[in-house]
């Protein structure tokens, strides 16, 4: 064996001492340098899709309304009485939930359950909007906007390098 490398015998080992390089190591690449814009590296909110909000609304209403209908049959009440009373509660249901949000029974932000991949994105949206009229923020911010303005009044205010002459330096005019 020479540098210390492998085994320092094989004997017992049951191998013949043979010291390969490990080219399943994958070494850390070089993280300075992104092929990718920065602008696409910038958190973008998920929007919830509003079918999907609507589809699920609806179908926590007919969960409810399944739900008095097997009650009614097991309390063994007329098909005629039933038909009315669930479609009663259907529409009691689909008016009173107009225009709401659904609320899970699980856990998860808002009782939402993790599934609820469209209920929390929209819930998430509420709440930033939320904390953000709290503290003030305007509408139109952009995050990193203030280091952008200070850089464009440093460029503004720094003496610019003619082409004609690199010697020569002018001060850009103000507006």
């Amino acid at each position: 064996m020479s540098s210390n490398v492998g085994l320092t015998t094989p004997r017992g080992s049951g191998t013949s001492g043979y010291v390969q390089r490990n080219l399943s190591n994958l070494r850390p690449r070089d993280t300075s340098f992104s092929p990718y814009p920065t602008d696409s590296l910038k958190h973008r909110q998920r929007q919830p899709n509003a079918e999907i909000l609507e589809h699920d609304r609806l179908r926590q209403i007919e969960v409810q309304v399944l739900e008095l209908r097997d009650k009614l049959e097991d309390e063994v009440v007329d098909e005629d009485e039933i038909e009315a009373q669930t479609e009663a509660l259907r529409r009691k249901l689909l008016a009173s939930t107009e225009g709401e949000e659904v609320k899970g029974d699980g856990k998860g932000k808002k009782g939402l359950k993790v599934h609820q991949v469209h209920e929390l994105a929209k819930a998430k949206i509420e709440e930033s909007e939320r904390l953000r009229r709290a503290l003030g923020i305007r509408d139109d911010y952009e995050e990193g906007g203030h280091w952008k303005r200070g850089e464009e009044r440093l460029r503004e205010g720094l003496p610019e390098v003619t082409t004609e002459n690199p010697g020569r330096t002018t001060k850009k005019e103000r507006w």
